[in-house]
């Protein structure tokens, strides 16, 4: 391996009454691979804001050689300009401009302050394939989901003269092939001696691309490790994120399994804007009482529009269809009818869709049934801090109290609030779709044992993933979609990820609807 292109070296980050980093060391060789794991809060994307200026130079204590010279970063600019780009773990996407124009925001083509919009068009198109994103270049981001969004940051990145490529997380939102194909683009950017940082929770991920592993744990480097020949083994990973050994990721468990507590029949949704598309077409399923059930699929399949058109029709245009809990069809028109019918749904985009980031821990938990908490109107604070308090300890939310601000906690403590939320609700049947996503390995166990007792509680629980690992090991069943379609029902003794793979990749005849005049605005969850 070549000699280092990057050093970080005595790295400390202080925030008022936080230790975030503390003499952290770094060294990524040229033309490397670099990852870099820890549970959330490890510090893990504080110091890559520290390396992309997101963090200016001051803010900080450490140094940081770049290619051999000591850089001091005012800015992310700053960065860019020396050719390291980092895309973030939150995406920062403009929703109303089109694909090009966010590729190339603040790195237009233009000569004399115009921009050539050829250009523009023809450059985007080839970074989309070039990602495997096959999307009309002028096309909204608002109108693609959380993972097609994902990979038009990347194309964004590419768009620069990248020497170092930092990912954070970046296949956190992607399905199982997408994140295979992006790791073959990490893997040819290697080839053309683009060194790569890349940060993940999927240490099969880290095994197949990575040279190298640093393990970073509360702020502080524990090791670094060479990936030889044969691999390296994810044990000494875990231990070393987390302190201990995991010896089982997944909850040991028998289920009590009752009637069919939650049916979806022949459900039927339109695309928002193209109405002569269905995004979900004649889907039927079910979930009985203490199981644990899994959808299945590649993005685009239809199943997240298929959980939020059935939680308040929040997603497309509803043409027909039933929902039926413990037997009787329910009417969920709306997010407050599904909450009443005992539905919850704990969406894929906890910080757009399933928080309110700037608001604390305990007005998030009991937001979806502030009734519980209120006498005429009035929400009893004492009885709110009590009932966040029991959430906090139960489900292990670290933050130093109940009102501390939603959106400063990690991605981890950030899914259990949800999760307390919903819970909170007394549900009878939850949706949880991809609850893990963009989380350390230790706060997945901790929500496995979570959801492996709503099961035990007689809870429906219906698990979206595009982990198949996760639902194999976690549920009682596995669906599988296909556009939009239900194409297998697998029993967890009869799947493997082969088989799961087949049902998610058969084809289907071409959807039609009849054309309508409006399309309604999804509404947020």
């Amino acid at each position: 391996m070549a000699g280092p292109v990057l050093e970080m070296r005595s790295i400390t980050k202080t925030f008022p009454g936080v230790k975030a980093l503390s003499d952290v060391e770094l060294s990524v060789a040229a033309g490397e691979i670099h990852a870099i794991c820890g549970e959330n809060g490890a510090g893990k994307s504080t110091l890559m804001k520290v390396l992309s200026g997101v963090y200016p130079h001051g803010s900080y204590e450490g140094e940081i050689l770049f290619e051999g010279e000591p850089c001091r970063f005012k800015d992310i600019r700053a960065s860019e300009q020396r050719g390291i780009v980092i895309i973030h773990q939150e995406l920062a996407l403009v929703p109303y401009l089109s694909i090009a124009e966010n590729i190339f925001l603040g790195n237009e083509h233009a000569t004399r302050g115009i921009i050539s919009w050829h250009r523009t068009l023809t450059h985007a198109a080839a970074l989309l394939k070039r990602v495997g994103l096959h999307e009309n270049p002028q096309t909204r981001i608002a109108d693609i989901g959380v993972g097609k969004q994902q990979l038009v940051e990347i194309a964004k990145a590419l768009a620069k003269e990248v020497k170092l490529l930092i990912l954070d997380e970046p296949t956190a939102a992607l399905n199982d092939e997408d994140s295979r194909k992006l790791l073959d683009l990490m893997l040819e950017l290697k080839a053309q001696g683009i060194s790569c940082i890349i940060i993940s929770h999927k240490l099969n991920e880290i095994a197949r691309v990575a040279d190298s592993v640093t393990v970073l744990r509360d702020g502080r480097t524990i090791e670094t490790i060479p990936v030889g020949a044969d691999g390296i083994a994810e044990d000494r990973i875990i231990r070393g994120m987390v302190g201990r050994d995991l010896e089982h990721r997944y909850p040991e468990r028998t289920p009590a399994i009752g009637e069919v507590a939650f049916a979806v029949e022949d459900w039927t949704v339109q695309h928002p804007i193209d109405h002569h598309r269905n995004v979900v077409d004649g889907a039927s399923l079910t979930v009985r009482a203490g199981e644990i059930v899994g959808i299945a699929g590649l993005m685009g399949a239809g199943r997240t529009e298929l959980a939020m058109s059935v939680f308040g029709r929040s997603y497309g245009r509803y043409t027909g269809g039933r929902v039926l809990v413990h037997g009787r069809e329910v009417s969920t028109r709306t997010v407050p009818q599904a909450i009443g019918h005992g539905i919850a749904y704990v969406t894929e985009d906890r910080k757009h869709l399933g928080l309110n980031l700037i608001d604390d821990i305990s007005r998030n938990i009991t937001l979806s049934a502030l009734g519980k908490v209120a006498r005429r109107g009035w929400v009893n604070r004492h009885e709110e801090t009590k009932v966040a308090e029991a959430y906090r300890a139960s489900m292990n939310i670290k933050a130093p109290s109940v009102f501390a601000e939603t959106g400063k906690l990690s991605g981890g403590n950030q899914q259990k609030v949800v999760l307390s939320k919903w819970i909170f609700a007394g549900p009878e049947v939850l949706i949880l779709d991809e609850p893990t996503r963009g989380i350390d390995i230790g706060a997945k166990a901790e929500i496995y044992q979570v959801i492996a007792d709503l099961a035990a509680q007689g809870k429906a629980v219906l698990v979206i993933s595009s982990e198949l690992p996760e639902l194999l090991g976690l549920c009682d069943r596995i669906y599988t979609m296909a556009e939009g379609r239900i194409t297998g029902e697998v029993a967890r003794a009869d799947a493997d990820q082969e088989s799961l793979m087949r049902l998610m990749t058969v084809s289907a005849a071409p959807q039609t609807a009849a054309p309508q005049t409006a399309a309604p605005r999804p509404e947020q969850v």
